[in-house]
């Protein structure tokens, strides 16, 4: 079925509020949102160092999911990991917990002109985490994330060292060269699982996502799984379940009518 392909990507409730131009303030927890698209899979991702370990009572709540995976580095605002990554921690969870499927590595490359090299940590690193999530108590994937705009960085060997790619157009206007961009990541990244990120919101841009193009990617994304050329679709964020937004409406009657297909 395509909706077991499907994922929400998730932050600690409340962590939108204020920020990226979204009006109104959610409540809504990551399983709740989870819960309310009809989704069973789950991306909880650390955004601003929250939530801080231990993790445990988190994903106690996530035990109904099908399969969840956590972040190891967090958004670019989650400062403690730009020194130590939640690798360990993750790893030592699978034990625990035996639907955490992976770990994963959000706003993971950085710009030329940061001058710190291409990624948050070394290709070596990125080695070493694969090789803890690989020997956990359950093997784990490493995920991590690249954005469009990243495409031409010199990100090959770090992507190589992982498990799965999730594929991000940060502004809802260079969502016209999606079809492009794709071919490039498929040549950048020949081995790697891919999932294509859709948001629900135009984060980039601080504004509403237009729906014709959310309903593009969706059915962009439906056409590639079926192809093969796509491993699943990721719909962001959990935080705007509680919103009324129109295009996280579209997406919930969208997952539901493609239950079976």
């Amino acid at each position: 079925m395509l909706r077991d392909k499907m994922w929400l990507w998730a932050h600690e409730a409340g962590s939108h509020n204020g920020r990226f131009g979204l009006a109104g303030s959610s409540r809504i927890t990551p399983v709740e949102a989870a819960q309310y698209m009809g989704l069973c899979n789950l991306l909880m991702v650390t955004f601003a160092d929250r939530p801080a370990p231990p993790y445990d009572q988190h994903l106690l709540a996530m035990r109904p999911l099908r399969r969840v995976v956590w972040s190891i580095v967090g958004d670019s605002s989650s400062r403690r990991h730009d020194q130590h990554s939640d690798v360990e921690l993750v790893a030592a969870l699978a034990r625990k917990f035996p639907n955490l499927a992976g770990g994963i590595m959000d706003d993971f490359f950085l710009p030329p002109e940061a001058g710190r090299g291409p990624a948050r940590y070394a290709v070596d690193a990125v080695r070493q985490f694969r090789e803890t999530l690989h020997g956990a108590a359950r093997p784990l994937d490493l995920w991590v994330v690249v954005y469009a705009h990243q495409l031409g960085w010199p990100v090959r060997e770090h992507l190589a060292a992982c498990d799965a790619v999730t594929f991000w157009t940060w502004e809802a206007k260079d969502l016209a060269a999606l079809e492009e961009n794709f071919l490039r990541l498929e040549a950048l990244a020949p081995g790697l699982r891919k999932l294509l990120g859709c948001y629900m919101w135009d984060y980039g841009a601080h504004r509403a996502m237009p729906l014709q193009l959310l309903k593009f990617q969706c059915e962009t994304g439906r056409r590639w799984i079926q192809e093969g050329r796509l491993d699943g679709l990721i719909f962001l964020a959990g935080n705007l379940c509680d919103l009324e937004l129109e295009t996280v409406e579209w997406v919930r009657e969208w997952i539901a009518g493609g239950e079976n297909t």
